[in-house]
């Protein structure tokens, strides 16, 4: 761990002023590292012509009208619920209507964060920011298919109707984006990981969950959610594989973006379908139609029951797609066509179950709006309360719940700061 100091900064009496001052020289360093690595560049680390960015060809994925089997031997299964709203052909909800309405309560207002979120970063108020744009369907899918009662999530760092599906406060959610400390810790009970940036570092501890259950005879299982690009770092291999020998209770989700930053995933892999790894593992595979919030629960309640029933892991890929940016450091222009993101903006998963609840006289443009302004109006109000406490930080915060006894090199460092206020 690198020695802080302040060597080249004013002493300062003021203790708000202390730790704001070293919360945006560490803002900095990660905007720096990030800025560096925003770059488009391959799977390799090597930085990728412009020229050659502007021509990267896109494909939307075509699911078929009945369970296929992938090259890999993965399964590859039908939409339930159309772009236009409708079920398809012979197709039954999996779903109750109650369950509908809470995915759709949990991807609008996760829409609407997205919004507040890109706004807020652009007036300087939050640090760098990743929309959910796209893909609420994957993570409100998944989650609604979870007992949080039970079972565990492992999150990435695009999964926010999950988290709210888990109860999440916005005010701590808001909280960490400010840039304080105790956004990372979440409530005594909540069977939810950390935000995890790292790619895949969380799948290990997703692994060793599960088989911690195992071994207790606990009930519940986990679920490790990554994107396309963790799929090529080794901890995604080690954690399947370790759960997959142990036939622990583990659901491998991937939602499959189409992009790791700037890397298209015909860039990193030479499989049609992520699922397929999971031969390697010796597990089920299967592939989803993302954007299909039904399709997506189904999915993934039978990974669910699967692993209650002692029978191990499953590795679900769900196809979908970021509408955004990567995060609000990057520019997808330079890499991404226009008429491909335009494409997957008819296939929008919150439009999808919006038109399917207004034919069937369960929502209406009233309700909706009602809805976004009552949603909107807590959004702002928690944002509000995590200034108020964001506002009350110092120095020593920068070592919380980092460990839970703190190391000697901790100490070290943790008194070197306040011994230079």
């Amino acid at each position: 761990m690198t020695r802080l100091t302040c060597s080249d900064t004013r002493p300062s009496t003021n203790r708000a002023e202390s730790a704001s001052r070293h919360f945006r020289r560490a803002a900095t360093r990660y905007e720096n590292h990030i800025s560096d690595h925003r770059r488009p560049r391959t799977g390799h680390g090597r930085e990728i012509p412009m020229d050659v960015i502007e021509t990267i060809p896109e494909a939307v994925p075509r699911f078929p009208e009945e369970e296929t089997v992938g090259p890999g031997g993965e399964r590859v299964l039908p939409s339930i619920l159309l772009p236009d709203g409708s079920l398809a052909a012979g197709a039954s909800s999996p779903m109750s209507d109650e369950q509908l309405l809470e995915a759709l309560a949990l991807m609008t207002r996760s829409r609407l964060v997205d919004e507040r979120g890109v706004s807020y970063q652009r007036q300087g108020r939050i640090g760098t920011f990743s929309e959910v744009r796209g893909q609420e369907a994957a993570s409100a899918g998944s989650s609604l298919a979870l007992d949080p009662g039970k079972d565990w999530i492992a999150q990435s760092y695009r999964e926010l109707p999950a988290l709210l599906r888990y109860g999440l406060s916005l005010t701590t959610y808001w909280t960490l984006f400010i840039g304080h400390p105790g956004g990372w810790k979440y409530p005594d009970g909540m069977r939810v990981l950390p935000l995890q940036i790292e790619l895949a570092t969380q799948l290990p501890h997703a692994a060793g969950i599960a088989w911690g259950l195992k071994l207790k005879k606990e009930p519940g299982v986990v679920l490790g959610y990554f994107g396309d690009g963790a799929s090529s770092e080794g901890d995604f291999y080690e954690a399947g594989n370790l759960a997959g020998v142990l036939d622990a209770p583990l659901v491998l989700f991937c939602q499959n973006n189409g992009w790791a930053i700037s890397t298209p995933t015909d860039r990193q892999t030479k499989v049609t379908n992520i699922a397929a790894k999971a031969t390697a593992f010796g597990i089920p595979g299967v592939v989803v139609d993302g954007n299909d919030v039904m399709a997506v629960y189904a999915a993934t309640r039978e990974a669910v029951d699967r692993a209650e029933s002692g029978a191990g892991p499953t590795l679900i890929e769900a196809k979908t797609y970021r509408l955004g940016a990567h995060n609000t450091s990057d520019e997808p222009r330079r890499y991404r066509e226009n008429a491909a993101v335009t494409e997957w903006e008819q296939l929008d998963p919150l439009v999808r179950l919006r038109r399917h609840l207004t034919a069937r006289g369960l929502w209406d443009d009233q309700r909706d709006a009602e809805f976004r302004k009552t949603a909107l109006s807590e959004i702002d109000a928690h944002f509000n309360e995590a200034l108020a406490v964001a506002g009350k930080r110092s120095p020593e915060m920068l070592f919380d719940h980092v460990y839970a006894e703190p190391t000697t090199r901790m100490r070290i460092q943790r008194d070197t700061i306040l011994d230079e206020e």
